[in-house]
């Protein structure tokens, strides 16, 4: 797994936003803002990650000036649509369908539910100086107390972001 200090592997890969897909490049986006939070899931439409990134979404992260909130699975394109349209996930969501990504944070599960190099559960965040300032990762399927990523929460504080906390409730995912 990444370390806090080191410095962020850059990628570039097709994300889904809105109404379709765009190719998003780290670079640009730290360039744009302060921060940049990196949601990654093994896939979409599992249960504690989307409880997860729901209480993102409702934390309002996706609106805060400065920062970017990038989600990130091993599903494809049209899986992301039908996802962010199920849950109104506000953010882009990355394809990493051959786990590339996560193989350079070392964010990778060998074997996960019967899917081989999959991206693990996982909360990173990325100053503008591209250091990596937080990173926590959790078990796919366990509902964790706090998630991962009211972890970050604290580190993107010390950047000098004003954020509610996210408070993941996991009833509200079947």
């Amino acid at each position: 797994m990444v370390t806090v200090g080191q410095q962020a592997p850059d990628f570039r890969a097709p994300t889904f936003v809105g109404d379709g897909g765009e190719i998003v490049e780290l670079v640009s986006e730290i360039d744009a803002h302060e921060a940049v939070v990196l949601l990654f899931s093994p896939a979409d439409f599992v249960g504690p990650c989307t409880a997860e990134w729901a209480a993102v979404r409702e934390a309002g992260w996706h609106d805060t000036q400065g920062l970017a909130v990038l989600g990130l699975t091993g599903d494809s394109l049209f899986s992301h649509a039908a996802y962010a349209d199920q849950y109104e996930i506000p953010f882009p969501i990355i394809s990493d369908f051959h786990a590339g990504i996560a193989d350079q944070y070392d964010l990778l599960l060998d074997d996960w539910e019967g899917h081989r190099h999959i991206p693990a559960r996982a909360t990173v965040v990325i100053d503008g100086d591209w250091e990596i300032r937080a990173v926590e990762q959790a078990d796919p399927l366990a509902e964790t107390s706090p998630a991962p990523v009211a972890h970050a929460t604290r580190e993107l504080d010390e950047l000098g972001f004003d954020l509610t906390r996210p408070e993941t409730d996991y009833t509200i995912v079947p």
